[in-house]
């Protein structure tokens, strides 16, 4: 007697059959189906989201964006700067070339409007500052030398030595003496300067449409020599008060000037290139970029030197300068009518309105554009407008929505399951029962048992032609009609098995 073959285990056998299962499921299609609830609190919801959705696309989307238009932000820019005017401190006269750092004309420059300055430095050795951390001290015993501090002026000596004014001492370094604390003089440069003029040239390009602008009126009569910028009159004259961009920006001018600050001048070019050149303008802003009210690190401030020689030895005066920073920003974007983002913003708008959907119609096919409540017939053409919203209330808190539910969803099924079908399956796979076969009926509101009794008392119908519309109309409760003979008879389906409990309550 031949030996029995070894059967392959229960478990393996079952995954393979729900991947194949899962294999074929893959490939089922899905179809809508349209279903006319006449009920007019829900339809009045319905057009009110539609009226919202539709002036949302109208006014903000193509009125205020813009979005049939093709756009490019981040202009090609070039900025020159010019400063002009004279100002005096309690020692001299200052003129464009000593208070303008960087003299380049850049978009980014300071106006230097308060300087500290110490003369005659020269190396050698010299207390320390008592800004520095751990330099006072009371011997030499406190003072390491040849110790180096990063914050501080120079190398330690290793003395201790009495500082330059006062009872306290420091220790000794060697470096540039003497040290900016112990001998520097204050000198403001701020009388004349809300009075300096600075012009801004500024021209932008964009190169996905080929247009460039400038913001200097094109004249020839000495324009710019007597004119100061003003936007309404003289919008193309850039020649801006330095206290007029202070004052726009929100400043006290004295206090900057003391302080120091970074101002920003702002240029935008925001072009409808859909009109004409003239149209497209540039409009000029102004505010304070630097954190004004961060005890830490308030205001603006710099040092240079200046270096000469006296004597064959080099000395130089340090200079800790606070200015006026000015930093002209360039941007702005420009748009054009283009076919392209206008027919996309379009479907955006169309699909948020209505879906366009394809219907069983006979043995062809039909797209409905269902249009303000006109109801799709075979003979015109209809958008059907889905909304999620109406039919979440409709399936949700609408009475009788169990009704709407198996009118709303419906399932194609075999009479009976295979023992290969995906449901027997899964249930074998969890250690279930395999679900009970999928008793189709003609009528999806009604129950099994009821159902295959009407199918035993009355003879089959004559199937109906293959050009019956798949749209079903649903009364609402508060339409129901009334005991006779039309009230109890089943409405008309599909020639198709459908599932009696619908997909909602799977």
């Amino acid at each position: 007697m031949a030996a029995a073959e070894p059967k392959p285990p229960a478990g393996a056998a079952a995954a393979r059959r729900l991947a194949r299962s899962c294999w074929s499921a893959f490939w089922d299609y899905e179809t809508p189906k349209v279903i006319v609830v006449r009920n007019r609190r829900l339809g009045v919801v319905y057009r009110v989201v539609q009226l919202l959705i539709l002036l949302y696309f109208v006014w903000y989307v193509f009125i205020v964006q813009k979005s049939y238009q093709d756009r490019e932000t981040g202009p090609e820019s070039s900025v020159i700067t010019k400063v002009k005017g004279i100002t005096s401190s309690e020692h001299k006269v200052w003129d464009v070339e000593e208070y303008v750092k960087p003299p380049e004309g850049g978009s980014v420059f300071s106006i230097i409007t308060r300087i500290e300055v110490t003369p005659s430095q020269a190396q050698g050795t010299c207390p320390e500052s008592v800004r520095v951390t751990n330099a006072t001290c009371s011997s030499d015993e406190d003072c390491v030398a040849g110790e180096l501090d990063m914050l501080g002026n120079g190398v330690r000596t290793g003395r201790c030595v009495p500082y330059y004014y006062g009872a306290s001492k420091t220790c000794e370094v060697s470096g540039w003496c003497p040290v900016e604390d112990g001998a520097s003089v204050s000198q403001f440069l701020g009388k004349m300067a809300p009075n300096f003029t600075i012009l801004i040239k500024n021209s932008i390009h964009y190169p996905k449409f080929q247009f460039s602008k400038g913001n200097i009126e094109m004249r020839k009569d000495g324009y710019l020599k007597h004119c100061l910028f003003d936007e309404v009159s003289h919008l193309y004259c850039p020649i801006f008060r330095l206290g007029f961009i202070v004052e726009r920006a929100g400043e006290n001018f004295t206090e900057l000037a003391r302080t120091g600050g970074v101002i920003g001048v702002i240029i935008n070019w925001d072009c409808d290139l859909d009109l004409s050149a003239s149209n497209c303008n540039p409009k000029y802003s102004f505010r304070r970029l630097d954190p004004k009210h961060t005890p830490a690190s308030s205001g603006y401030n710099f040092r240079f030197a200046k270096y000469y020689k006296i004597n064959g030895s080099t000395t130089r005066t340090l200079i800790k300068a606070y200015g006026i920073r000015i930093d002209v920003i360039v941007h702005g974007q420009a748009g054009k009518f283009s076919l392209i983002p206008t027919i996309i913003n379009l479907a955006t708008a169309l699909t948020s309105i209505g879906v366009v959907r394809s219907t069983r119609w006979g043995l062809g096919t039909r797209v409905c554009v269902w249009w303000w409540g006109v109801r799709p017939s075979p003979h015109m053409l209809c958008w059907p407008q889905g909304s999620f919203l109406c039919d979440w209330i409709l399936l949700t808190f609408m009475n009788k929505n169990k009704v709407y539910s198996h009118k709303k969803f419906d399932k194609v099924c075999t009479p009976q399951h295979s023992p290969g079908s995906w449901p027997v399956t899964l249930a074998l796979v969890l250690g279930q029962a395999p679900p009970p076969p999928c008793a189709c009926s003609t009528d999806p509101g009604r129950p099994q048992d009821e159902g295959q009794s009407q199918a035993q008392a009355v003879p089959p119908s004559r199937p109906g032609p293959t050009s019956a519309p798949s749209e079903q109309m649903v009364d609402t409760p508060d339409r129901g009609a009334g005991p006779g003979p039309q009230a109890s008879a089943p409405p008309q389906q599909d020639s198709t098995l459908t599932d009696p409990r619908g997909l909602a309550q799977l």
